[in-house]
């Protein structure tokens, strides 16, 4: 018998599981079509609508702040993957990995702080100036 040689798994599995699902495909669509309901609705034929009159348009404006906050997530959570891989081999990378991933934190640090001084945290209206519109209200009906 030769040692080489690798076992050929039989090939009629594979088919009795495609024949099963395409079996119980043809079941669940079958069901759906004989069993499911059947409306035709004013905004039925509508896209995107699932039977609700459309309120108007779709286009939407965003707000830059949107996409700031969205582009931000994006970039630490990457970030935060680097550093649970660093977490994950930190034996294996001993003292100078340990040097390399404060040097990335810090890095970190430093963008959040450039972040923050550019106002880019800011996600509400600003507090000092709504109290200073309220006292300068309070002051005028005085």
């Amino acid at each position: 018998m030769n040692s080489s040689s690798t076992p050929v798994a039989p090939l009629w599995p594979f088919l009795v599981y495609g024949a099963f699902v395409l079996a119980l495909l043809a079941l669940i669509l079958s069901l759906s079509y004989f069993l499911g309901q059947r409306h035709k609705a004013r905004a039925s034929g509508q896209p995107y609508e699932s039977g609700i009159l459309e309120t108007g348009s779709a286009r939407l404006r965003f707000s830059a702040q949107f996409y700031l906050v969205a582009m931000m997530f994006v970039i630490f959570d990457i970030e935060v993957v680097f550093i649970v891989l660093w977490a994950l081999a930190f034996q294996e990378l001993g003292w100078p990995g340990y040097l390399s991933i404060c040097v990335f934190i810090g890095l970190l640090f430093v963008v959040l702080i450039y972040e923050w001084s550019l106002g880019a945290l800011d996600f509400g209206p600003d507090g000092k100036k709504i109290l200073k519109a309220y006292r300068k209200l309070i002051l005028k009906n005085l």
